[in-house]
């Protein structure tokens, strides 16, 4: 948001910002849109933030098919939330509604069954 003559970052994209978001707990599952195009590297290392700060996930799949359509395409990867954070991982949660997290191991997440985009 637009604050005089600053620009307020919701989820600190690209420039160190501290948000003052406590840690929450999040739903059971999470959603992440995507393309297909990254899928091989997204099975082997997770998500990362790439040049955010944090991986930003959907609160529902409808959320996720229209940020992964942002870049084609989109595929929606489930994530096991629960588990990651009865295994220590930390979330936030902005003001807009996307939760954030360091990372997302491979091993939490969903694939579709096959590399078939979701439903738009």
């Amino acid at each position: 948001t637009i604050e005089g003559p600053r620009i307020r970052a919701a989820q600190g994209h690209t420039v160190e910002v501290d948000l003052g978001l406590p840690a929450a707990t999040p739903p059971p599952y999470l959603y992440h849109g995507t393309v297909a195009r990254h899928l091989d590297s997204i099975r082997v290392e997770g998500l990362r933030p790439m040049s955010r700060h944090d991986v930003h996930l959907s609160p529902d799949r409808e959320t996720a098919i229209r940020v992964g359509a942002r870049r084609g395409r989109p595929v929606v990867l489930t994530v096991d939330a629960a588990a990651m954070h009865r295994d220590g991982h930390v979330f936030h949660v902005s003001a807009n509604g996307v939760w954030l997290t360091k990372s997302v191991p491979p091993r939490y997440l969903g694939f579709p069954s096959s590399s078939e985009p979701a439903p738009a």
